[in-house]
Order: C-alpha cells, then sequence, then structure tokens
C-alpha cells in the first residue's frame, strides 16, 4: 500500500499544484515511485495523455516531475466548465455528459466518488508514493457535502494533510485559524501541519506570527516557502496565462529541479518524512 501525503489550501489559488509538483520531484529524486493524485478537478485547461485521454493540466506536469507519463488515474474526475451554469464531465479521461449548477447542488456527482476509490486504489497497488491535492477549500460550508477532492478523499486515502495559505496575498494567519475553525473535529485531527506559501521578506521577522499560529492551532508550521519565479504555469483559472503555453515548450527537467532545491531547502522534509511513516 503506497504512502500518501496531501496539500489542501484556505482558499483557490494558494500554490497547491505547485506544492505538489515540488513534492513528488522530491520523492521522485529520492528514489520512490511517486504519483501525483486530484479525486476531482474543475478547469478548462487538460493535457491529452499518450492514449488520448484528458486529464487536468498541472496533473500531468506533476507526473512529469515524478518522472511518469500522466495516467486518468491520477486525475480520475474533470469537470470542464462550459457555462456559469453546466460543465463537461470526463471520467477516465472520457467525456460522459454535462452536469448543470442544479444537478450537483442536488449532489448527483457524488455517484462519482466510486471511480475516485478505484482510481486511488490502482495508484496505490503501482506507486510507493502518492501526493494528493485538494480543490479550493475544504470549508466551503454551501459546498461541503459534495466536495469529492478534499476530506472525504483525505480520508480514503488515510493522507495526512498540509494546510497551504498564500502570505503573498495579506490574511495568511486568518484564514488559516478560520479554516481550521471550520473544520469538522476529525477533520481537524487529519491537519497534521501549515505551510506558508509565497513569502517575501525576513523570516525573523514572522517568526512572532509563526509561534502565534503553532500556539493557536496546535499545528505545526512545516514550511515558509519563498516567493518563486518560475516557469511552470499555474492551473487555477485566478492565476496568469501561463496555461495558454503548451507545457512541452519549457525545460521541464531544469524548472522541476530548481523548484525541488528551493522546497527542500524550505519545507520540513524530516517532519514531512514523519508523517509518511
Amino acid at each position: 500500500m503506497a504512502k500518501t501525503i496531501m496539500f489542501q489550501g484556505t482558499s483557490s489559488h494558494v500554490g497547491k499544484s505547485i506544492l505538489t509538483t515540488a513534492l513528488c520531484r522530491i520523492f521522485f529524486q529520492d528514489g520512490y515511485r511517486v504519483a501525483p493524485f486530484k479525486a476531482q478537478n474543475m478547469t478548462r485547461n487538460s493535457y491529452l495523455t499518450e492514449n488520448g485521454l484528458e486529464v487536468g493540466k498541472s496533473q500531468a506536469i506533476q507526473a512529469m516531475a515524478a518522472g511518469v507519463a500522466p495516467r486518468v488515474e491520477m486525475n480520475p474526475v474533470l469537470i470542464k466548465p462550459v457555462n456559469n451554469s453546466s460543465a463537461q464531465v470526463i471520467v477516465n479521461g472520457r467525456p460522459i455528459g454535462d452536469m448543470s449548477d442544479r444537478d450537483y447542488y442536488e449532489g448527483k456527482n457524488l455517484i462519482l466518488f466510486e471511480e475516485i476509490k478505484k482510481a486511488l486504489a490502482t495508484l496505490q497497488r503501482d506507486f510507493e508514493v502518492i501526493v494528493l491535492e485538494g480543490a479550493g477549500s475544504p470549508t466551503e460550508i454551501n459546498l461541503k457535502d459534495r466536495d469529492l477532492a478534499n476530506m472525504r478523499t483525505a480520508r480514503l486515502a488515510e493522507a495526512p494533510v498540509l494546510l497551504v495559505a498564500d502570505i503573498h496575498r495579506g490574511g495568511a494567519l486568518a484564514s488559516v485559524v478560520g479554516t481550521l475553525e471550520l473544520l469538522e473535529p476529525d477533520e481537524r485531527a487529519l491537519v497534521k501541519g501549515i505551510v506558508l506559501n509565497r513569502f517575501s521578506g525576513k523570516l525573523s521577522l514572522l517568526k512572532p506570527a509563526l509561534d502565534f499560529l503553532e500556539q493557536k492551532t496546535g499545528k505545526p508550521v512545516v514550511g515558509v516557502i519563498p516567493l518563486m519565479e518560475i516557469n511552470i504555469p499555474e492551473e487555477d483559472s485566478l492565476g496568469s496565462d501561463d496555461h495558454k503555453r503548451p507545457i512541452e515548450t519549457l525545460d521541464w527537467e531544469q524548472e522541476f529541479d530548481q523548484l525541488a532545491a528551493t522546497c527542500r531547502r524550505y519545507l520540513d522534509m524530516d517532519k514531512i518524512y514523519q508523517l509518511l511513516g
């Protein structure tokens, strides 16, 4: 059975995809057979695998960082918005039809969790480590009972969760404390650490905030990642236009290695390996 670890975020666009890419590369460099996994991804930015099946572009990039070919099991449910009220649903790389916002709010997406279970089980058989990525926030109260990508998947995978906040945008401490407060007690117990992403400034000036977070939440801060200049495209629609660039146009190996080197320096990898068990 593969070991697992998961990034969830206090909101969309906090850097979950990039950090997942970094850990995939680090574990690959350390000699593990590693795969990314995102149970459900809502994005227009997809990638065709070598057998013509669709997965989220970020999962394809993460697979490349892990030194393996992208597979549909890495993103079994892909939701491609068509307009403000409907989206195309792609399961295991193939379109199965459209889903309206009404269908979603009535919970019709929950039947897709069986496909998520099967995909994860396949990866657990074929790999040693799986790095999971959540979607948006795990505490969207109006969506939570239909959320397939966050705590429901963390429980399925028995994955320790690292909660990521974007400190560059401001309000990171409040977003961490608020997110943990809104989680159910059993969900909060799954969160084993906090990562502050995109920090710029002197770390010594941030220490009082880190001490506060650890005392307030009872969770260790396992990383403060600096604001990085990287060419790996953001997946989230709130990001830049990088998603329009074909992913084959970059020197991926150099980018992946630079990303991994930075994250090794600023993540507590001893703690992360301890969480992996």
